[in-house]
């Protein structure tokens, strides 16, 4: 018989077996998704909007639970519209945004997680950002004076934007020697206003301006071969004019009456209209207004008598018809650059008298608003340290005008044109634009823009787009509205009437509205 002595062996070793387990192997922890940037940066500033979308890049794909996404949050009275998880990116939009404020995104620890198992979840985080300050629009405070009549700073305002029907009632002959139209023509008003190209303006031309979204047109008027008797001797095939003998004040009634329609075509759609004295200064030995003493004294009274003949016409006419001085004045050697203050205070004794006259003929003249050039509509920081208004019988009803084609190589250099309105070119109008915002606006002196473009046939439409919408993008952070030069329709699409540049039309009014919204 056998002894199963084995027995009790395998027991002692089964019950050693069977005894308390050996610890677990620990759990290894993957790490957790590690930020590697965020767009915007970290305290980046100068946005705009009320509504901002930011984006916390991690080096993994990464994901956030419903729950998770709750405790997303920024700060201020800005609110967290939604948080999207997709990729290594989390964005999160927030909205309620006001400008000149600063804004922190926080993300709490372990909003963001990782598809790896046993994963920590991603440290907390947090993004600072700022809005741009808020557009300060510098001016005199827009209003209406005690008999309700709209002071110069609301009619600017109202204005929107301007365009020039130039070439048409300013157009002349322009020189003594070669005085053309007078030599060889009827000299009827069509005469004149055909002359430069461009046919007789239409209701139906003005009325495609309102219609598209323009509130003013500004009238530029050439008077002088239409005052008295101008006598003109032909020799050699050419008009010669002798200035001397130029005998009369009193304006032909035929232009006054042409100049009277065309302003009723623009007051008729409802829009702001300027009239003006335009080719009767400038450069051409045809200008016999001049920033000059001798010369003021000399044409002093035929001025006043014009401005007395005009708004003695013009009296019926409501608020929207403002009437402007003069156009580009310069001294009598025809000077564009600053040419002293002497020349400027001869500037100032001319828009003193235009001022004085217009309010001497009463009705609405009394409070017409009325608009004012500097020297050779010059923006130069000189020119306007010694601009100055008048002394008027009332209040608030005066504006200052200047006129701006910049850059120069890109608006009209031939020799070396700069064809791209590149950043360079932005900066540039928009220290002119900061330069008369603070020279006049900022002083209490509501201003326009009379003239502004480039030669646009030498300019590609997208980049003259450019340099308009940054005129008048500019031109709205101080109150100030800009009007075009011509180009906009020309020539033949006048009588159609159709857009010459469609682009830089639209350009000019989206600029306009997106300043209206900001």
């Amino acid at each position: 018989m056998r002894r199963l002595f084995g027995i009790p062996v395998i027991l002692a070793l089964l019950a050693v077996s069977c005894g308390e387990p050996d610890d677990p192997l620990p759990v290894v922890e993957a790490d957790a998704p590690v930020l590697l940037s965020t767009s915007p940066e970290d305290g980046a500033g100068g946005f705009t909007g009320s509504t901002l979308s930011v984006v916390f890049t991690y080096d993994q794909n990464i994901r956030c639970t419903l729950e998770a996404q709750k405790g997303v949050s920024v700060d201020g009275e800005a609110t967290v519209d939604k948080v999207n998880a997709y990729g290594p990116d989390l964005t999160v939009t927030v909205s309620g945004l006001q400008a000149g404020k600063s804004y922190t995104v926080s993300l709490p620890a372990g909003t963001v997680q990782g598809y790896k198992e046993n994963q920590k979840g991603a440290s907390a985080a947090s993004l600072r950002f700022s809005m741009k300050e808020p557009v300060i629009v510098h001016r005199m405070e827009p209003g209406y004076d005690e008999a309700g009549r709209e002071n110069a700073a609301l009619a600017v305002r109202n204005m929107g934007v301007g365009w020039n029907l130039g070439n048409t009632l300013d157009s002349n002959s322009g020189d003594v020697d070669n005085m053309w139209i007078e030599a060889f023509s009827e000299r009827k008003t069509s005469d004149y206003e055909t002359a430069w190209g461009q046919p007789v303006a239409t209701r139906e031309l003005i009325h495609m301006f309102k219609e598209a979204g323009f509130g003013a047109i500004r009238v530029p008027v050439t008077w002088y071969p239409h005052i008295g008797k101008l006598t003109v001797t032909v020799s050699n095939n050419k008009g010669h004019w002798d200035m001397s003998t130029w005998t009369g004040n009193d304006v032909d009634p035929a232009w006054m009456a042409r100049v009277k329609e065309v302003v009723g075509y623009v007051i008729d759609e409802g829009m702001y209209c300027i009239l003006n004295v335009h080719h009767d200064t400038g450069a051409a030995s045809t200008g016999w207004l001049r920033a000059d003493r001798k010369v003021y004294e000399s044409v002093r009274e035929r001025y006043c008598s014009l401005w007395k003949q005009i708004a003695t016409e013009f009296e019926p006419f409501g608020e929207k018809l403002l009437f402007e001085s003069f156009n580009e004045m310069l001294d009598a050697a025809g000077t564009w650059n600053y040419s002293g203050a002497a020349a400027n205070a001869v500037i100032n004794a001319y828009n003193a008298d235009f001022v004085s006259t217009v309010r001497a003929t009463g009705g609405n003249n009394a409070r017409r608003n009325l608009i004012l050039c500097t020297y050779a509509a010059s923006t130069e920081q000189p020119v306007l340290d010694d601009f100055a208004l008048p002394e008027d019988s009332v209040k608030d009803h005066l504006l200052a005008e200047v006129h701006s084609y910049a850059p120069y190589h890109f608006a009209f250099d031939t020799d070396s044109p700069r064809e791209v309105f590149d950043a360079s070119c932005d900066k540039e109008v928009r220290a002119i634009i900061t330069r008369v915002g603070t020279g006049l606006v900022d002083k209490g002196i509501p201003c326009i823009i009379g003239e502004y473009g480039a030669d646009t046939s030498k300019r590609q439409e997208t980049e003259l787009a450019k340099q308009a919408a940054c005129y008048v993008s500019a031109a709205a952070e101080y109150g100030i509205t800009c009007f075009y030069w011509m180009a906009l329709s020309d020539g033949k699409d006048r009588s159609v009437p159709k857009w010459t540049k469609p682009v830089l039309k639209d350009a000019i009014l989206k600029a306009y509205r997106d300043s209206q919204n900001k």
